[in-house]
């Protein structure tokens, strides 16, 4: 039986664009002045599938400030899956990214696991390799400002939580 909604977790550092890839998935918009996200936002999204009917989300957007901690706690409970986020004008944001899809792999088996690797409007794409580049692992340049490729990736993230589902 189809949950009413699927669990989404944003991952990632600080100051990576989780909340304004959330604020322009959701609302459209982009906001210019940063407001730290301090524990978790929530937000609910229709993703929209060329096979089916759209399949809805609960988006979970976290503070970057957790670390490890954010493994052992409630909020990813039951989550269907996770959009791991790197700023790619911050390098250490991109290599801690396989780090970070490691440990909700551990925690939660199976479940469908996205990278972004976001401001892709500052910095032109270059080619990713090792960890990122994985077979059974999504992968989109997203920018939060411009609207590029976000609403694909959620759809993209949709279609493998929905083929995976029991």
């Amino acid at each position: 039986m189809r949950p009413s909604a699927y669990k989404v977790m944003l991952l990632g550092q600080i100051g990576v664009g989780k909340s304004s890839i959330a604020q322009r998935l959701v609302f459209d918009r982009f906001d210019t002045s940063y407001k730290p996200t301090i524990g978790v936002d929530v937000y609910r999204y229709e993703a929209k599938t060329i096979e089916a009917e759209p399949v809805p989300m609960i988006v979970w957007d976290s503070d970057g400030n957790l670390g490890d901690a954010m493994f052992r706690h409630v909020y990813l409970k039951e989550a269907s899956a996770a959009l791991i986020i790197g700023d790619v004008t911050r390098n250490e944001t991109i290599e801690a990214m396989p780090a970070i899809a490691a440990a909700f792999r551990e925690r939660l088996p199976g479940r469908c696991v996205c990278y972004l690797v976001n401001k892709s409007d500052l910095s032109p794409p270059t080619p990713l390799q090792g960890e990122l580049a994985r077979d059974d692992t999504l992968l989109f340049h997203t920018s939060a400002l411009t609207g590029e490729n976000v609403t694909r990736a959620f759809a993209e993230t949709a279609r493998a939580i929905v083929r995976r589902a029991p």
